[in-house]
């Protein structure tokens, strides 16, 4: 890192961030249903009430910020590094019979991975019964979610509407060697981003200089930035806030697994806030000459969207940062199935270890260079400079 950040992470510390990782992304979760990963939150606050403070929404939101004597003024405006805590999953809506129940599923899959897929509920007591699917319905008037009905391998009589059902996969895990590992796990998207949110501000939460910086957690994002909408309107956010969104996005040959965390200048639906995502790129420009083992891109990522175009909609400044995705939203193939190449299967979400490290560091040296005093001028600025030097053509 530059002379800001000497303070690398150690080898312990890597380990600590990839526990972290593991743990966050094994929870069940689904939009209106993020409770255990809110519970996890709520432990590791509290395990530094000392140093932070924080808020609830109405929905569910949750803004993390420092515990200081005094806000400086004139100081920079808040930074918030966001991030939000579901990912497509079922939620239970009838207990049918002892062995049958109907989930709604609140995200974004294609209609062939539902085809006979294994799917596992968890109840409140975090019981776990598997089954498959039996049939899927389209969304209608009562219900704007698909719906199926699903056959459990066996009686769970403390299944109840409400329980959270997801793929069934095994265990979370890391594979492979060196720079090519990866972590495969059930929900990258977005769990693996808040993981490291929550290392990173670890990290800067007592250096001096950076008191501005701060965590938002957002919910029920799969259903159409429902939270992030809630929280851009209901005062939780500082107007003058600017927001860094975290996201996982479909990873493309373009943007490839290992090739770096990416700087991402807009979605499916938009481009974000330019001057904050030139400002950031200028600075992991700077970051990476000066640091060769950094790696970086920075693209447009239009296979999904994402939450800083809804926070730029209502007039934030706001840009994201992703991790490139393997098996997004657990479907295999996904170009291959819809071509009718091949049959759909669901799988594990799939990250490059070395990319999420790599947002780490990214976010340590945004907190503590975004808002440092700046060598190069404003672009606006240097734009004049250059119509004044080069003039000279236009002079016949």
């Amino acid at each position: 890192m530059t002379a800001r950040h000497q303070n690398r992470p150690t080898a312990a510390d890597r380990r600590r961030h990839e526990k972290i990782a593991l743990e966050l992304t094994s929870l069940p979760t689904a939009a209106g249903r993020e409770f255990r990963v809110q519970a996890y939150l709520d432990r590791w606050l509290g395990e530094r009430r000392r140093t932070l403070e924080w808020k609830r929404d109405a929905d569910g939101n949750l803004l993390v910020t420092r515990r200081t004597r005094s806000r400086r003024r004139g100081g920079p405006a808040p930074l918030l590094i966001t991030a939000h805590l579901d990912h497509p999953a079922f939620v239970v809506s009838k207990v049918v019979d002892d062995r049958t129940v109907e989930a709604e599923f609140r995200g974004g899959v294609h209609d062939p991975y539902f085809e006979d897929a294994r799917v596992e509920f968890h109840d409140t007591e975090d019981q776990v019964v598997r089954g498959r699917i039996t049939e899927l319905r389209k969304p209608d008037d009562a219900c704007p979610f698909k719906t199926v009905t699903v056959r459990l391998a066996r009686r769970q009589p403390g299944l109840a509407p409400g329980d959270v059902g997801r793929w069934a996969f095994p265990d979370a895990k890391i594979t492979g060697r060196g720079v090519k590992r990866l972590l495969k796990t059930h929900a990258c998207d977005d769990l693996a981003a808040a993981a490291a949110a929550l290392c990173a501000f670890d990290r800067i939460r007592t250096r001096k200089g950076q008191e501005h910086v701060g965590l938002l957690f957002t919910v029920a994002e799969e259903v159409g930035f429902v939270g992030a909408i809630g929280a851009a309107t209901n005062g939780l956010v500082p107007k003058n806030a600017r927001l860094v969104c975290l996201e996982n996005s479909r990873s493309f040959p373009e943007s490839p697994i290992h090739g770096g965390p990416i700087v991402r200048v807009g979605d499916r639906m938009t481009v974000f806030s330019p001057d904050l995502t030139n400002d950031i790129s200028a600075l992991m420009t700077t970051h990476a000459a000066a640091t060769p083992s950094f790696k970086w891109q920075r693209k447009l990522m239009a296979g999904g969207a994402c939450e800083a175009t809804a926070f730029s909609a209502f007039g934030f400044q706001s840009t994201c940062l992703c991790l490139p995705l393997g098996n997004y939203h657990n479907m295999q193939a996904i170009d291959e199935v819809v071509a009718g190449q091949r049959p759909a299967k669901v799988g594990p979400e799939f990250i490059g270890v070395d990319d999420y490290h790599g947002l780490i560091e990214m976010l340590e040296v945004l907190a503590s260079g975004l808002d440092s005093k700046r060598s190069a001028a404003p672009l606006h600025v240097r734009l004049r400079g250059l119509r004044r030097r080069n003039a000279v053509v236009l002079e016949g």
